[in-house]
């Protein structure tokens, strides 16, 4: 503060005296003030107060943040308040009061205003993302403290981004009219890599295994795409989580991280990051049992409505598996308010955990309201039909948990909380939703390849909120050197607002076969409906309606095929069904899996023909050695029966390489073949069969490569015709068998996989295919 005295306002000045005098009165009034000071505090009183130096803030504005009224005596020490309270406004770059007597006056010099805002140097981050997140503004006053403030949010945008060697520098161009141009001259520097993640202190997993854990990732040849390989602070917590989670739900109960450690390397150029664990021993369920002391409950039958058994091992997901049956069970039998609390009894000796399912009474709490915000597009009622429970009903903290991750699972938001707080009274909570809305169309413009179709050209317009309603939208024109593809698909997952999911299909497809003697076209609709029948199983009831057709058939086209084609367009109508059990979705246990699928169609709902058509599909899954290696088996088959009409080689079941490895699609099964009138030409068939087996593991090469290997045996037979004659061969059940090596590529485009195939069981005129490239599904 700057204070100056006016005449009369201080105390009286001294005569200057000279030498030893001078110097002698100087220490005697310097004396006397400090011991008079603290007993005699100086005061004023201004009847006038005056401002000057402001151009663009008004007097009355800097008047009420000094807060000193005409006529009020004050001290010294309010003045200096008033000094600071007027600097700690962030409007002025210097403050002066000056006592003048009865008069006051406040001079200032205010900040100049932002003419505009720019940023320099910057590539990786432009400068809409970094208008966005400066609070600097143009038209606003210019704050030197606030600039500093934006410099360092700027550098945390680049550390999240691996960017640690970030500068950011302010600078300030005086303009006219005290207006001033801001600039961020930016030095980005190069992206700090993650070089290496590390653990001590395993043992029942290797470091490759918990690696594919962590969200985090090593640096690797995909660097320039993969983002996850910089050392992000959240992301570190993130992985400590799913660390936790993977060991505990493997039974080591006693899990526990100790620390991480983030090092540098000496060129400041990449980060060695160390898990240090505890794993501790691994537990299984020991005894488990149910008790209550309510009235009218059914122990025993509580009892048997418990999944998990004795000897398993240990996880949480079990535990809460089996709370969440228990709680459905009493609320089924009308017991409200029962709250299920499991008694974990520990023995360190046998590495077992016994658990006592309590059924006890809980609070009486209803559900007052659920309030959502943040939807801007999503309806309020795609979000509320994720709750299994309504206004009025009793309040289950558990219930409440599974809807919050049903919301997340749409995939409609990047973010969506679930709390509950206090309602209007101790008796209701209110169920407060707040999400964060995120893209969910998509419009692809590309190209694709296969070695039996050649170059292609695809659009694809996909969105998963359609209308804000949760409805998914497909359109899709594919077209290639032999095929085009037209298909239109729409499905609604909460029919009427229930767990029944619609789906309606409008697709056409013409091929131009270079391998075969005729071209195809089919044209078919299919509306679907699909729910649950039990906690694992849902079942699916459709029906379809398919025209098909045979044209543009070569010389060399044999007679089969040519009383096929000649039947013109044929319409098909049919009725189905699918049931499928499916474990995975349960996710009770980590390392195993297993799908069973069962599907007929009824032909002659109209149409032409009069057929059933069934398929069977089981497929299992599990890891060994440590969780090293995915051993996978498929069993799948089908057959065509037709009562009236016959089958056509649109029709019939054909295995190409996504159901047998090492054929191409028309190369195994009934084929019509006569040398001398050039006739070869694949059927199809009315039964298939095939059995794959195959082996999934590493190859020793880093992990942040993507890349692992795999073997597999698979062996089957496609067979059957309804009508036939003496140039059909092949028409018999004969096995063929292929062993192949994979090789399975993590792409920013997608799971690869590589299949090099070589038959050991065929028969002379099968086509083989020793190649093929495919997108890796996972199981």
């Amino acid at each position: 503060m700057n204070v100056r005295w006016g005449d009369g306002a201080g105390p009286a000045r001294g005569r200057a005296g000279s030498g030893a005098a001078r110097l002698f009165a100087l220490f005697v009034a310097l004396a006397a003030v400090l011991w008079i000071a603290p007993a005699e505090a100086q005061s004023y009183r201004f009847t006038s107060v005056s401002v000057e130096g402001n151009q663009r803030i008004q007097p009355g504005t800097i008047l009420s943040y000094a807060g000193i009224a005409r006529g009020e005596t004050v001290s010294a020490a309010e003045l200096n308040q008033a000094y600071r309270r007027i600097l700690d406004s962030g409007l002025f770059e210097t403050v002066e009061i000056e006592p003048q007597g009865a008069r006051l006056v406040i001079r200032v010099a205010e900040y100049p205003t932002i003419n505009r805002i720019s940023f320099e140097g910057n590539r990786r981050i432009d400068d809409e993302q970094l208008a966005g997140i400066v609070d600097s503004q143009p038209r606003r006053i210019f704050n030197p403290s606030q600039a500093e403030r934006d410099v360092a949010t700027i550098i945390e945008a680049y550390e999240s981004d691996g960017r640690i060697a970030a500068r950011v520098t302010p600078r300030v161009i005086e303009r006219s009219e005290n207006r001033v141009d801001l600039v961020f001259e930016i030095f980005e520097g190069d992206v700090v890599e993650i070089e290496r993640i590390g653990f001590v202190g395993n043992e029942a997993f290797s470091d490759r295994r918990l690696r594919r854990v962590l969200e985090t990732k090593q640096a690797g040849i995909l660097r320039a795409f993969i983002r996850s390989d910089t050392l992000i602070a959240d992301r570190i917590e993130l992985d400590r989580q799913l660390l936790r989670d993977f060991y505990q739900s493997r039974g080591y109960v006693d899990f526990r991280i100790t620390g991480v450690n983030a090092e540098l390397t000496q060129e400041r150029d990449a980060y060695f990051v160390t898990f240090n664990v505890q794993e501790g021993q691994q537990f299984a369920f020991g005894r488990l049992s149910v008790s209550s002391d309510l009235p009218g409950v059914d122990v025993p039958a509580f009892q048997a409505a418990i999944r998990s058994r004795p000897g398993q091992t240990y996880s949480p997901a079990r535990v809460d598996n089996d709370i969440a049956r228990l709680e459905r069970l009493a609320i089924e039998r009308g017991l409200d308010f029962v709250r299920v609390e499991p008694e974990v009894t520990r023995n360190d000796r046998a590495l077992t955990l016994d658990i006592d399912y309590k059924l006890v009474r809980g609070p009486r709490i209803f559900v007052e309201r659920i309030d959502i915000e943040g939807n801007t597009a999503t309806l309020d009622r795609v979000i509320r039909r994720q709750f299994r429970v309504a206004e009025g009903d009793p309040f289950n903290p558990r219930e409440i948990r599974e809807s919050a991750e049903r919301i997340r699972a749409l995939g409609l938001f990047a973010s969506a909380d679930v709390e509950a707080r206090e309602g209007s009274s101790e008796e209701q909570v209110i169920v407060d939703v707040d999400v964060e809305e995120q893209p969910t169309g998509s419009l692809t413009f590309g190209g694709t390849y296969s070695t039996s179709g050649g170059l292609g050209a695809i659009v694809r317009f996909q969105e998963r909120n359609f209308l804000g309603r949760g409805q998914r939208l497909a359109l899709e024109i594919s077209t290639g050197v032999d095929n085009r593809v037209y298909r239109l698909g729409f499905t609604e997952p909460a029919f009427l607002g229930r767990d029944l999911t619609f789906d309606f299909d409008l697709a056409y497809r013409e091929t131009d076969n270079l391998l075969a003697s005729y071209d195809t076209a089919i044209g078919r609709i299919r509306p679907s409906f699909e729910f649950p029948i039990a906690a694992n199983a849902r079942l699916a009831l459709r029906y379809t309606a398919e025209v098909s057709e045979l044209y543009g058939l070569s010389s060399d086209a044999g007679q089969l095929v040519q009383a096929e084609a000649a039947r013109g367009q044929e319409w098909n109508s049919s009725l189905g069904y699918t049931i499928s059990y499916d474990t995975r979705r349960t996710g009770l246990d980590p390392n195993a899996g297993v799908l069973l699928e069962f599907g007929q169609d009824f032909g002659g709902v109209g149409g032409a023909n009069t057929f059933i058509k069934s398929t069977a599909r089981a497929v299992a899954q599990t890891r060994v050695w440590n969780e090293e290696v995915t051993l996978r088996a498929t069993v799948e088959g089908g057959v065509l029966n037709y009562s009236s009409g016959s089958s056509r080689v649109t029709d019939r079941f054909f295995m190409g390489p996504g159901v047998m490895r090492g054929f191409s699609l028309d190369g195994i099964g009934p084929r019509e073949r006569n040398t001398a009138a050039d006739v070869n030409d694949a059927l199809g068939g009315n039964m298939f069969a095939v059995a794959r087996f195959e082996a999934e593991f590493p190859l020793g090469l880093p992990e942040e490569y993507g890349i692992s290997g795999g073997v597999y045996y698979d062996i089957g037979s496609l067979w059957g015709l309804d009508q036939t004659n003496a140039d059909v061969i092949y028409e018999d059940f004969s096995l063929r068998q292929t062993v192949g090596l994979s090789l399975f590529w993590d792409t920013p485009i997608g799971p690869l996989r590589f299949n090099f195939s070589e038959p050991v069981a065929k028969r002379p005129h099968d086509e083989t295919q020793a190649f093929d490239l495919t997108i890796s599904t996972q199981f």
